[in-house]
């Protein structure tokens, strides 16, 4: 029985490797040639005199209502241009990030053919955590600021920000971004729903960035992805028993579903909680739906969380 249950597993294990070993020869035959802009540069290393030259190339970064002192009193500044500095000591050699950027953009037009590749242009801004990279139309942007450590001298932010305050997390920023265009925004705000919307944005970094670990897909520290893992059943059984899948009770977003230090059950645990706990089990309900059904990606995307449920055969780890 042993071993009939081993060449099973073995089975199952050799035709999952077979089929990712399929893909990845597809997508490294894609061809993609990503254009990178180093916008940081050429702002602060133009003379302020040409400064009309950059704002008639880049009109997107200069809105109106800022007169051209505004611009040339930010290329001038001291503290911006020591943040320049940092900068570009940490990304002289941006080589590293491109090949991330064209291996990203090769997994995209597999699963998502008629996506246009779009231009990357880097810049240095306000230290908008939340918008660290953005993915538009025609363009990325990266805010390279907010990439340069977590130990960093500039960084005055909590622990659980600044974790994510580094390079390899540019990638999964890009996919997060980038998911929120082909994710049906959720209308009805249950948790269950908001659980089911993050798990499908991971979902897609499984897909797109098949190299990265769960931990820098979900911006935890190995130790945090551990907890959940150890915690899986427990977190579960308590969302359950409290009635909290179906509750539209909006105080459990910021508890279970935003970026926090730790999640807020309430109880001992939260100490050595990560945040985002709910996202964390929407990912496995996701995992576990396509697991057990035969469904694209486009129609996963489609598809209310109701049903994913349903059909997940979500059961946790004991």
């Amino acid at each position: 029985m042993k071993i009939h249950l081993f060449l099973i597993v073995f089975c199952f294990f050799f035709l999952s490797c077979n089929k990712k070993h399929t893909i990845e020869n597809a997508v490294d035959k894609i061809p993609v040639d990503v254009e990178v802009v180093r916008f940081d540069k050429i702002f602060f290393e133009t003379p302020a005199q040409d400064l009309g030259k950059i704002k008639k190339k880049f009109p997107y970064f200069f809105p109106n209502g800022n007169d051209n002192s505004t611009w040339t009193d930010k290329m001038q500044n001291p503290l911006w241009r020591e943040l320049y500095g940092e900068v570009q000591k940490k990304y002289a050699n941006f080589k590293p990030v491109e090949e991330d950027l064209n291996l990203l953009f090769k997994h995209i037009k597999y699963y998502f053919p008629k996506t246009k590749t779009p231009k990357v242009i880097t810049i240095i801004s306000e230290m908008d955590y939340n918008n660290k990279a953005i993915f538009a139309d025609s363009l990325v942007i990266i805010s390279l600021e907010l990439y340069l450590g977590k130990e960093h001298k500039f960084y005055q932010f909590p622990n659980y920000i600044k974790q994510n305050l580094e390079q390899k997390q540019i990638m999964p920023d890009i996919v997060s971004s980038f998911s929120i265009r082909k994710i049906a925004p959720v209308s009805d705000k249950n948790l269950l729903n908001q659980m089911v919307y993050f798990g499908k944005q991971l979902y897609l970094k499984d897909l797109l960035l098949p190299n990265y670990s769960d931990a820098d897909k979900m911006g935890y520290t190995a130790e945090q992805i551990k907890w959940c893992q150890e915690n899986e059943s427990y977190m579960w059984r308590y969302f359950v028993e409290k009635e909290m899948l179906y509750s539209d009770d909006q105080k459990l977003l910021p508890r279970f579903i935003n970026a926090a230090p730790f999640s807020k059950f309430y109880l001992e645990i939260d100490n050595e909680s990560p945040g985002r706990v709910g996202a964390w089990i929407g990912w496995q309900i996701v995992r576990s739906y396509m697991k057990n059904n035969d469904v694209s990606i486009a129609d996963l995307l489609k598809t209310d969380a109701k049903e994913i449920f349903g059909k997940s055969k979500y059961k946790p780890k004991k």
